[in-house]
């Protein structure tokens, strides 16, 4: 697991520098005055998430298709998979051991204050199917339910319009379910939010060439 978040971090480290070392100009402009719905603004891409704590670790994958209003706007939808997992310790949860998986989705937005830099925030609703084992009583148990999950973060990408990107981009759950896959329960029943870390590509379905 330590050698797999090493790479993570080391091929976002890798495409950062080279993004400020090139500049690619875009294919096309976003025609920024304009109200009219066009096609070349729409994008489809996706993302690998990636949790961590002391205690835990979670991965999942996010497709998402989006439209792009202007330079500095873009919204859209997102879809999710999600599998978590913490390991039984007994001062941290009782020695219990928990594992769960989600599905979910929900609408996005990202807002771009620099060319390079974005803003992003997204709700969703996620069904939750949890498994848990009692290290001290040599039991199991399981619970399905639904959680709403409120996320928002900064990120990096190299935006063209137009073209393929790549982003970086970590957030922060801002809300309180504690059923979310994006918070974890300690020993005194109390939930707080873990940094998820994501990485994905976006690409534009219909590019208008100059």
């Amino acid at each position: 697991m330590r050698k797999f978040l090493i790479t993570v971090i080391i091929l976002s480290m890798s495409v950062f520098a080279l993004a400020q070392k090139q500049y690619i100009p875009p294919t096309y402009s976003t025609g920024s005055g304009s109200k009219d719905f066009n096609k070349s603004n729409i994008f489809v891409g996706g993302s690998l998430a990636l949790g961590f704590g002391s205690y835990s670790f979670n991965v999942g994958g996010t497709p998402e298709i989006g439209y792009t209003f202007n330079d500095w706007f873009d919204a859209g939808v997102s879809f999710n998979l999600n599998y978590q997992s913490v390991r039984a310790d007994p001062y941290y949860n009782n020695n219990v051991r928990q594992r769960s998986f989600n599905y979910g989705g929900g609408p996005f937005f990202r807002v771009y204050p620099l060319k390079q830099f974005f803003i992003q925030g997204q709700f969703e609703e996620n069904w939750v199917k949890y498994n848990f084992a009692d290290m001290n009583q040599g039991t199991t148990s399981s619970l399905t339910t639904q959680a709403s999950s409120f996320l928002a973060g900064i990120g990096y990408t190299q935006r063209i319009v137009g073209q393929g990107s790549f982003y970086t981009l970590i957030m922060m759950d801002l809300m309180t379910d504690p059923y979310s896959p994006y918070r974890l329960m300690n020993s005194n029943n109390t939930s707080y939010a873990i940094p998820v870390i994501r990485a994905g590509f976006n690409f534009y379905l219909h590019p208008k060439r100059r």
